[in-house]
């Protein structure tokens, strides 16, 4: 039987976590993920090298590696020193090498990809050193995607500072696309880098395939305090455009009041409700389970149940 093709959307840790679960179905998966990243050591290496952020791919290639955790986890490893190498990451500082001797992020990932044994497709939404930009409902202009949640502000829109040229392999996957994934992550700097783009809009709407959102089980602060589900969906609907979300998962899990406490006190977060009286009436299908694990004291999706809920769509 032929696989099935998924394009997953998205960045950072959230699109790391759905893909460490996915990669054991049989699929194949395209992973584009944004390059504007301007923070820790993806910062300091875009300043020095004008390249594009390393570090959300570095991270998703670490999580589709089929090596052994105890290699794969090398590229996560953080130098500690005195010198300027001091909390870069081994697997950016690799990635920023091979891109300075390709001149292309692209064929840099493929390479890296043979060296992790990498089994899927993983691309860069763009080849270009870009800026993300917010502006605030009330009219500030704030520049770099570390500073938009640091700004604890709200936003009205999301923008780039330069003109972003996609990748073309990017609207190639999503037009041969069985399921279209935006991933969970942080909404404003992970999520939307990609529906800012209006080609990608386009290619989104044209394709045949479904759309699937998967909602964070956190709101995050400076982003999306006190966002419920469907908030998150209306927020993706000023990009994407209106009904064109088909189904959305989220999760019901029932969480220790301790554990959700030390997360409010502490980073200032709280669980996304399912407001279900605001999504009756909606276009959109609602997936809902327990789909949280708190088994090393921090909230995390189990990436296998989640990734089975996904796979279970798709072969409907």
């Amino acid at each position: 039987m032929k696989r099935k093709k998924i394009v997953i959307l998205g960045g950072g840790t959230g699109t790391s976590s759905v893909l460490r679960g996915l990669k054991y179905f049989p699929i194949d998966i395209t992973a584009v993920i944004t390059v504007s990243d301007n923070g820790s050591s993806t910062g300091r290496l875009r300043k020095e090298f004008s390249t594009p952020a390393v570090g959300d791919v570095r991270h998703v290639l670490s999580s589709l590696s089929t090596l052994p955790d105890e290699i794969k986890d090398i590229m996560e490893y953080r130098l500690s020193t005195y010198s300027d190498l001091n909390g870069h990451a081994l697997g950016n500082l690799l990635l920023t090498s091979l891109l300075k001797e390709t001149n292309s992020f692209k064929t840099s990932i493929e390479y890296m990809s043979k060296l992790l044994h990498v089994e899927h497709t993983v691309l860069p939404l763009s080849e270009d050193s870009l800026t993300l930009m917010g502006e605030t409902v009330d009219g500030e202009i704030i520049e770099g995607e570390e500073s938009i949640p640091q700004a604890n502000k709200q936003y009205k829109r999301i923008f780039y500072k330069e003109n972003p040229h996609v990748c073309p392999e990017v609207f190639e996957k999503i037009a041969e696309a069985d399921l279209i994934i935006l991933s969970m992550g942080s909404l404003y700097t992970s999520l939307m880098p990609h529906l800012i783009c209006p080609d990608v809009v386009d290619a989104i709407k044209k394709s045949k395939a479904n759309v699937m959102y998967i909602c964070n089980a956190m709101t995050q602060p400076g982003e999306t305090d006190n966002f419920t589900v469907n908030d998150h969906v209306n927020a993706i609907e000023n990009y994407l455009g209106k009904d064109e979300i088909d189904v959305v998962i989220a999760t019901n899990s029932k969480l220790d009041q301790e554990i959700l406490d030390k997360y409010a006190d502490e980073e200032y977060k709280s669980p996304v409700e399912i407001d279900y009286q605001n999504i009756i009436g909606k276009n959109y299908e609602l997936l809902e389970d327990d789909l949280l694990t708190t088994a090393d004291g921090t909230i995390r999706h189990d990436s296998l149940k989640l990734s089975s809920i996904i796979f279970s769509y798709l072969m409907r």
